[in-house]
């Protein structure tokens, strides 16, 4: 079972290596990926938030948000309504795929006990799993994907390369 988590710091392109990884994976026919996929919510240059997209419908929704009354990770509002009803959901019902994206493990999802709870699961099954794993979280779950899964650091020097990379170690056992 192939799990790998790529890590590094804030911005340095962690869930773009993991899309991009995902998207050439995609292409494969009868190659069926399932899971979450987060991305910046920017305003005029200025980023407001995070959506939460599931890869099998396409549901999206917004992780967190400046605004919002969720419990807050920094300056951000977690919204744990659509973390649940998107990101819980698309995890758990991805264990019929070939592989489970799962971007991200970090602060603001860990919020969620529901969200914990189908990773566990997922982790369990010995699905094939791809995530973005937040680099410095103690949190019991990011603790126990650091002992279980291949870890990648992403950093300038090799962010263009890994999603071919990440592709073909799973191309082989697909």
């Amino acid at each position: 079972m192939l799990r790998i988590a790529v890590t590094g710091s804030p911005g340095i392109g962690k869930s773009t290596v993991v899309a991009k990884a995902a998207e050439k994976l995609a292409d494969q026919p009868g190659f069926k990926i399932g899971g979450i996929q987060a991305a910046e919510i920017r305003k005029e240059g200025h980023r407001e938030g995070f959506s939460i997209r599931d890869f099998a419908t396409g549901k999206t929704g917004v992780l967190g948000s400046v605004k919002g009354s969720g419990p807050r990770v920094g300056k951000y509002h977690v919204n744990l309504e659509d973390l649940e009803k998107i990101g819980a959901n698309a995890i758990r019902s991805a264990l019929d795929c070939d592989l489970i994206v799962i971007d991200e493990v970090g602060p603001m999802e860990l919020k969620s006990e529901a969200f914990v709870s189908a990773v566990e699961v997922v982790l369990e099954s010995g699905k094939p799993v791809l995530a973005v794993l937040h680099r410095s979280s103690s949190h019991q779950l990011a603790q126990r994907m650091r002992k279980e899964f291949e870890v990648l650091m992403v950093d300038e020097r090799n962010r263009n390369e890994l999603p071919e990379k990440i592709a073909n170690l799973f191309r082989r056992i697909g």
